[in-house]
């Protein structure tokens, strides 16, 4: 491992960090990108000193803009110098690594990075409180537990005027590196938080729901089920719209809880929608339309 010369020499501008060079995929330097699982990224034992992988530089700016914090950077060698990288290494005074592509091919999916990786701090989680306050259409995910879902989720919640995410524990971490690169980095764009323990789910989570101004509706094929295009569910105020796991969707007693139980019409026999795609529907439908 070499350090080089900073790509701001002999010039004006605030100086750039120093660019470390690795030429072997064992380095320490590499453990967090490589060998970390994403438990160990996470450290639900002290989550103050967790971290997430952030992949690409369009998804590492929008959690830069965010306000989320850099540890260090992963480059290609050969894109070290672009001014797209150079522009981010600007935002903080951070190492940044750098290898040869055939050093880098070693990380699994480095090709889906765009030739760039950066670790950070995670941010602190606010409470439902301050995800609720001023909302007026917000999503409620259920035990969803793929990430891939998840970030997909969330693509459609920034791009669908979804005010804020709340989760279940059991649903998989918007901050796993897939979910951030499937969401393009929108979890760093739409506020999200877990729903708080000591509100158990679902029973007294869908009561301090209501509590908060909020009508809940659950995402279910019931014979009883209104249809997503309603005009009460258009007009109303304050929506809190729920859905629910891969397979099984959300639990009866969840159901039985909400105010509403909707349902995306159906047709050549298909039963339902994955998640995702649902998502996308009750999203546009409900949330409005700039």
């Amino acid at each position: 491992m070499r350090a080089k010369p900073t790509l701001a020499t002999n010039r004006k501008e605030a100086a750039m960090p120093e660019i470390i060079e690795i030429t072997d995929f064992l380095a320490p330097e590499l453990d967090i990108y490589a060998r970390f699982t994403e438990v160990q990224l996470l450290n639900r034992h002290e989550p103050e000193k967790g971290i997430f992988i952030a992949e690409s530089p369009k998804v590492i700016e929008r959690a830069l803009n965010a306000g989320c914090v850099p540890i260090s950077f992963l480059v290609e060698q050969r894109q070290v110098e672009s001014q797209e990288q150079e522009r981010l290494f600007r935002r903080g005074n951070v190492p940044v690594y750098t290898a040869p592509f055939h050093v880098l091919t070693q990380l699994t999916g480095f090709a889906l990075t765009r030739g760039m990786l950066c670790a950070m701090r995670r941010p602190k989680q606010p409470s439902v409180g301050e995800i609720c306050a001023g909302a007026r259409r917000i999503a409620v995910l259920e035990n969803v537990v793929n990430p891939t879902n998840v970030g997909a989720i969330f693509r459609s919640a920034a791009a669908l005027n979804v005010d804020g995410v709340l989760l279940t524990q059991a649903c998989s971490d918007p901050l796993y590196r897939r979910a951030i690169r499937v969401s393009m980095g929108t979890v760093f764009q739409i506020p999200w938080t877990f729903l708080d323990k000591q509100f158990s789910w679902p029973l007294q989570g869908i009561a301090h729901l209501r509590e908060l101004g909020f009508q809940t509706v659950a995402m279910a094929l019931r014979e009883d089920s209104l249809r997503v295009d309603d005009s009460r569910l258009v007009d109303a105020p304050r929506l809190a719209i729920v859905l629910g796991t891969e397979g099984d969707g959300l639990a009866c007693e969840t159901i039985a809880a909400c105010d509403y139980t909707v349902c995306i019409p159906m047709s050549h026999g298909v039963d339902s929608l994955n998640v995702a795609a649902a998502s996308s529907v009750a999203f546009w439908q409900l949330c409005g339309r700039k």
